[in-house]
């Protein structure tokens, strides 16, 4: 285990017990872990700010009958393969599939990457969950 530190905050009675409740509903065992996922996220963000490199996955949605969807997707991904790991393609149903790629790079090429696949005439929903490849999250 890394070495910890103890340290000391003043907090706004209603402030804590706003975020005690919160964390309680999000599952967090003690308030310090709730503290350090907080501080993980902030950090995550300036990585992502910052044009760091980092990973993270692209979800769409979208109706693989629609003429030529399929392959403007694919011609997308390949357009981006510096940043694209790995793709995961699912048949949500007789008409709808889902995608995930899995990406990896500097944030600025990956947020290219996921508005280009939002400006995707037919993609119904598109979502880009951003994480850090975990070295400067501590």
């Amino acid at each position: 285990m890394a070495n910890l530190k103890r340290i000391s905050i003043s907090l706004e009675e209603n402030l804590l017990a706003r975020f005690d409740r919160q964390a309680d509903r999000q599952g967090y065992p003690t308030r310090s872990e709730a503290i350090k996922a907080l501080m993980r996220q902030n950090l995550v963000e300036q990585e992502w700010s910052g044009n760091q490199e980092v990973a993270g996955a692209i979800s769409i949605v979208y109706n693989h009958h629609r003429r030529g969807l399929t392959n403007k997707v694919t011609d997308m991904q390949h357009r981006f393969g510096s940043v694209v790991v790995s793709t995961q393609h699912v048949h949500l149903d007789h008409s709808y599939c889902l995608e995930i790629v899995i990406v990896r790079g500097k944030a600025g090429r990956i947020q290219k990457l996921a508005a280009a696949l939002r400006s995707v005439k037919g993609i119904k929903h598109n979502t880009l969950a951003m994480t850090t490849t975990g070295r400067g999250t501590g």
